[in-house]
């Protein structure tokens, strides 16, 4: 009984499975045949495709280059001036001494502005704090703290140290006095 059951079933399959496959020949001749003219027309589209996703992804692997060798560089640079912003502080310290050597001066003087222009050159912009102007504590770093009512509050009083900024990123910031 059992085998009769079995062969049955798979007469069954059997003829399920021809009437599939005729299902799909019917269902493939329904169907227009693509002509050459598509088939070309349809490759062309996927390749243009292709050409197009890649051309944006070289566009943009070129952007993150450029943006990547602009922070090096900035990097860079800002690692520089870190080094050599203690000779401008030394500088800035043997202009604000009195001597009577006027050849002396003259030289410390040739010398600090001969380092301004360099610094100009390379973008640096130095944040000197005025005496009256408001605390910003992005580019100011307060040392000192005093209490005057002639003054308004977060006013620099004074500035001990210049800042010096590269673009957007702050190099060093300056050191002040804050009233009130």
């Amino acid at each position: 009984m059992e085998t009769k059951d079995s062969v049955e079933q798979e007469t069954v399959q059997q003829e399920e499975a021809a009437a599939a496959e005729e299902t799909k020949a019917e269902e493939a001749a329904e169907q227009p045949q693509e002509t050459p003219e598509e088939k070309l027309q349809k490759q062309f589209d996927e390749l243009n495709d292709r050409y197009m996703r890649m051309a944006a992804e070289y566009d943009n692997f070129r952007k993150r280059v450029a943006r990547e060798r602009d922070m090096i560089r900035s990097d860079a640079t800002g690692k520089a001036l870190t080094a050599i912003l203690p000779i401008y502080d030394n500088l800035e310290r043997a202009l604000a001494q009195e001597t009577a050597d006027t050849e002396y001066k003259k030289g410390v003087e040739m010398t600090a502005r001969q380092f301004d222009s360099a610094l100009e050159s390379l973008g640096v912009e130095v944040i000197a704090a005025q005496p009256g102007t408001e605390f910003d504590p992005t580019i100011h770093n307060a040392v000192m703290h005093v209490e005057d009512e002639d003054l308004g509050e977060n006013c620099i009083v004074e500035c001990f140290q210049k800042g010096f900024r590269h673009g957007d990123k702050i190099i060093r910031t300056a050191m002040v006095k804050v009233a009130n």
